[in-house]
């Protein structure tokens, strides 16, 4: 039975667009907000098929006037990236259309195959989820594409870093002087860019089970060109603040175990790590914003600038 109502939230222009991509008798009977992107819309459609069976799709819809000034960029590159995926047995999603300049669509739009699994924030399972995360990382790393996607873009510079309230102010100093040195030589891989437990899809039978499986990666509209370094720097950042520094330092060694190269000299990967925790120091709150609504409530603003703080310190500890 198809909900009208829930239908409707789809936008006129957008549901006509999205039924054109359709097979022959098929037609959308639901769909459901999906939570935990930042920069656009989500929705998940129910297909109605011929046979009287369902499939699911994914909606990503830009909406915000900020986010919808980078749109056409930034779907047309993840329709590039999606393009290329395929069949390369990275469990990424399939795409189906992409409307980057809102020409048939409300708003600029990506139309694209439902991955089955959930993001997983819990503290529980995490020591089974890590090595699967190493593992993705690296074989996204091992791609080969034919035509390179565009150099990484820095996201931060040593005159833009926020220093958390309370920090340790030697501590920061001597880890924003080592971002104003040049970028170290490297070795380019296929980066995603945004790696982390927000854009990974994990099937967790139960709460801490062993025999969790990663199902898919979202999110590839910042793939680029890079260092591993960069992607595992990001993850780690990402970890350390979700789940407490040590799964920050963890991450690095996960990756190398799982037959990942990283930078020799410890003063390349302090880099690295050190530039992508520094960034988050400019979006903690942004940052912390979908794993509160996915229920880490404690996870504040404040909790997460003192993580970031602590992963800092550990990372100049160890490595500078």
């Amino acid at each position: 039975m198809t909900n009208r109502a829930e239908v409707a939230a789809v936008r006129p222009l957008t549901l006509a667009w999205v039924s054109r991509h359709l097979e022959a008798g098929e037609r959308i009977v639901r769909t459901e907000a999906l939570h935990g992107g930042i920069t656009a819309e989500m929705r998940r459609l129910s297909i109605g098929t011929r046979d009287g069976g369902t499939r699911h799709l994914v909606l990503r819809s830009f909406l915000d006037p900020f986010y919808v000034g980078h749109a056409e960029e930034w779907l047309n590159r993840e329709a590039g990236a999606l393009t290329l995926l395929a069949g390369t047995g990275v469990p990424a999603p399939g795409l189906v259309a992409v409307d980057p300049t809102a020409a048939h669509c409300e708003y600029p739009s990506l139309l694209m195959t439902h991955l089955a699994g959930r993001t997983v924030f819990d503290d529980e399972g995490l020591a089974t989820r890590v090595p699967l995360l190493a593992r993705q990382l690296v074989a996204i790393h091992a791609l080969r594409p034919v035509e390179r996607p565009r150099k990484y873009v820095a996201w931060t510079t040593a005159d833009t870093v926020v220093v958390p309230k309370g920090a340790d102010a030697a501590v920061w100093a001597a880890a924003i002087d080592v971002i104003r040195k040049p970028a170290p030589p490297y070795e380019g891989r296929f980066l995603h860019r945004d790696f982390q437990p927000g854009n990974v899809l994990f099937d967790v039978p139960l709460p801490g089970a062993a025999d969790a499986r990663l199902t898919g990666v979202v999110d590839w509209a910042a793939t680029s060109w890079g260092p591993a370094d960069l992607d595992v720097a990001h993850c780690s950042t990402n970890l350390a603040l979700l789940h407490g520094p040590a799964w920050g330092l963890r991450f690095a060694e996960a990756y190398e175990e799982a037959g990942g190269v990283l930078a020799t000299a410890a003063s390349e990967r302090l880099y690295w790590r050190v530039r992508d925790g520094l960034a988050c120091s400019e979006e903690v709150q942004q940052v912390a914003q979908p794993w509160r609504k996915a229920g880490r409530t404690e996870l504040t603003t404040r909790v997460v600038e003192e993580r970031l703080d602590a992963y800092v310190t550990a990372l100049m500890d160890a490595l500078g």
